[in-house]
């Protein structure tokens, strides 16, 4: 599993140029149900709010360190101070990392160790502002992002900026699944697979996924978008193909938030067929969506991560998995990979449902984090049918 840090008292939309911010830092899991047990150093920088900056990614200050997170403290109330030489009338985000080392702020989804300390959390901008009513502080913010390298080729890096809600809405939450099976996408398609992760069926999935021709790929539950992005900033390098699409499916409720996803990555994507289409995909829709239903020749490739959180949607899920497998011809049926990770042993059901419909899973990967339940990734092969 994996820890972030957040914002359990995020900081407000502007502020009185002198003085401080306060905030109350959280470190827990991804849904935020349980804290990080033990001691954390979290240190805080600030990045200037800059169009223009020179570097891909978000430039920040030199970390220093904050506080030192405990259970015990958890709801303590921290003042950081304001960034050096800030003028009024300047915008910066408060950044909180696990360490103040290199670019703290930066999440590596190649990393070896990846997940092992908390993922670091940058705050939306803060207006430092002398008219301010009162001097008092804004509104609380509601979103904040996080910020991934995706290595691509030739040296070159790719970096994903992925907006998330503070509300508990699942939907607009990094689940553990996006970044593990984001992780071990990156690493299938830079072809440095563990000798423990050389199942017969990797191949498979590497040529669905990542074939120099046109793919054509769904992704189910996308909340937040993290793994359609990954594939589309890989794809991109390895495919000049304008052939293909990559669906990213979810509820109505997600459509906002997923497609600002896209259009804020929209430099890592070269093509239309490499660049996620958002779209609405109900599994309790009997019909699948005209845009899917359309796709020529159906799809190469299904993704999932974290879609099995709710068992009562299991036959829902299921069905749309049938029809979308349908699509295909019967001689070259998709692909699907799921990234998982168990809350529930009653998810595992899910796997000799799909047997009904002719899919059997196989595992062929993990990822550890921090410890505690590892993210795993699977995947499933479809009978050929009559």
């Amino acid at each position: 599993m994996f820890f972030y840090i957040s914002f359990l008292r995020p900081p407000a939309t502007h502020a009185f140029p002198s003085g401080s911010v306060s905030i109350t830092p959280q470190v827990a899991n991804d849904l935020r149900t349980e804290p990080f047990d033990g001691a954390q150093d979290i240190y805080y920088s600030w990045s200037p709010v800059n169009l223009t900056r020179a570097e891909p990614y978000p430039t920040i200050t030199t970390p220093q360190k904050l506080t030192v997170w405990r259970q015990s403290s958890a709801y303590k109330e921290i003042p950081v101070p304001l960034p050096q030489g800030l003028r009024d009338g300047q915008s910066y985000r408060l950044v909180l990392t696990a360490h103040g080392q290199g670019r703290p702020h930066i999440i590596n989804l190649a990393a070896q160790d990846l997940g092992v300390r908390p993922f670091p959390v940058l705050s939306m901008p803060i207006l430092f502002s002398s008219r301010t009513r009162g001097g008092s502080a804004g509104e609380k913010q509601e979103q904040i992002e996080r910020v991934y390298r995706v290595p691509l080729q030739a040296g070159e890096n790719g970096f994903l900026t992925v907006r998330e809600q503070t509300s508990f809405d699942l939907d607009k939450k990094i689940w553990d699944s996006g970044i593990g099976l984001s992780s071990w996408l990156v690493q299938l398609a830079q072809g440095s697979a563990q000798p423990s992760e050389e199942h017969p069926l990797v191949p498979l999935a590497k040529d669905a996924l990542f074939h120099p021709r046109g793919r054509s790929i769904v992704e189910l539950g996308a909340g937040t978008g993290i793994v359609s992005l990954t594939l589309g900033a890989l794809r991109s390098t390895v495919s000049k193909d304008k052939d293909g699409c990559i669906l990213t499916t979810d509820l109505e409720s997600a459509m906002p938030l997923l497609e600002h996803n896209v259009s804020a990555n929209s430099t890592l994507f070269t093509l239309p067929s490499t660049r996620p289409r958002p779209l609405v995909l109900d599994w309790d829709s009997p019909e699948l969506p005209e845009d899917v239903r359309t796709v020529h020749s159906g799809f190469d490739a299904i993704v999932m991560a974290d879609v099995t959180y709710n068992t009562a949607s299991f036959p829902s899920l299921v069905r749309t998995l049938s029809s979308l497998v349908r699509l295909s011809p019967p001689e070259r049926p998709p692909v699907i990979v799921l990234g998982y990770k168990e809350r529930d042993s009653a998810e595992r059901t899910l796997w000799e449902m799909a047997k009904e419909i002719g899919v059997s899973f196989e595992k062929v990967g993990e990822r550890k984090g921090a410890g505690g339940q590892a993210v795993e990734i699977w995947i499933g092969r479809c009978e050929q049918r009559a």
